[in-house]
């Protein structure tokens, strides 16, 4: 497929801490959009059950939002990335830090042996923005975390707790605005 037929993934993880080698995913979502009109074309959002809370980090669980009660009907994370594999088929990832939410991904993968079709290109909106800054386009923009940014372009911010579909739908509003195309 050519590259500029693809659609992008755009992807926001919520986790049990920062460490993808011990820290899990416990929720995720997703948009799929056309690569040229940013038009959502498929989205999935899912809370996954945990498999060693011991390890989880506090802060990361307040940021989350997690709790039993919430997370009482969440899949395991086979069923979570069986969908994400189907639905991000030839695909690129994207999200707004491509490090993190990718280290989880690829180790979901490799956790559950779940094959993954997407594109082997990121793209990352941090380093787009950080680009863009430095060449003048975003005056006044000194911090590239999703928050300020979404400040930055009069978006409105993700909410606390955070919710995966949330931070999928944030970066998907700031890459429209990095690109210059209009909301839709």
């Amino acid at each position: 497929m050519k590259f500029s037929n693809r659609p992008l993934a755009i992807t926001d993880v919520e986790t049990t801490g920062l460490d993808a080698n011990i820290h899990e995913i416990v929720e995720l979502g997703l948009l799929v959009v056309e690569q040229k009109t940013l038009k959502t074309l498929d989205h999935y959002e899912v809370k996954i059950r945990p498999v060693n809370m011991k390890n989880a980090a506090r802060q990361a669980l307040v940021v989350c939002g997690y709790n039993e009660r919430e997370w009482r009907k969440a899949v395991d994370l086979e069923t979570a990335m069986h969908i994400y594999s189907e639905k991000t088929k030839d695909a690129i990832f994207v999200a707004h830090n491509v490090y993190f939410d990718w280290s989880f991904i690829t180790r979901a993968f490799q956790k559950t042996g779940i094959e993954d079709y997407m594109d082997y290109h990121r793209i990352d909106l941090f380093t787009s923005a950080w680009a863009k800054a430095q060449l003048g386009l975003l005056p006044k923009l000194s911090r590239f975390n999703l928050s300020d940014i979404c400040k930055y372009f009069d978006i409105k911010p993700e909410p606390h707790p955070h919710r995966a579909i949330n931070g999928a739908r944030s970066a998907h509003a700031v890459l429209k605005k990095l690109l210059k195309l209009p909301q839709k």
